[in-house]
């Protein structure tokens, strides 16, 4: 990303991507770029943003989609799971299927984890 966007700032009229924060350039990226009809790859795209952005990112996949985009996007977060009307496709060691936002196993794992975090950190930090 960083050459990127030192791509984009050496343009004429170009975006100073260097002068935010990674999250707020990725969105920054997204609200510019992700605008027009295509086909879009995504590699977990919430890598860098906060709760707050990645609720941006999905006003931004939902434009898009609804302008006759599509959008391939591999996640573990479970906020941009669950936009509504995505195909959902869940990977394990059962394969690959097709299923529902409550039904994957990464929303079941943080729906357990926010529901009692000492559960798990007993584990981890040995109390």
């Amino acid at each position: 990303m960083h050459g990127y966007y030192t791509f984009q700032s050496n343009l004429e009229g170009g975006h100073d991507f260097h002068s935010m924060s990674h999250g707020e350039s990725f969105l920054a990226i997204a609200d510019t770029y992700l605008t027009t009809p295509g086909f879009y790859c995504l590699d977990e795209p919430e890598a860098a943003l906060s709760f707050s952005s990645s609720l941006a990112l999905i006003g931004v996949l939902a434009d898009l989609a609804a302008n006759g985009s599509q959008v391939l996007c591999a996640t573990h977060s479970p906020l941009l799971a669950s936009l509504p009307g995505a195909a959902i496709y869940e990977t394990g060691e059962h394969g690959i299927r097709r299923t529902e936002w409550d039904e994957l196993e990464l929303v079941a794992n943080w729906k357990s984890y926010l529901d009692a975090p000492q559960r798990y950190l007993r584990h981890i930090l040995g109390s």
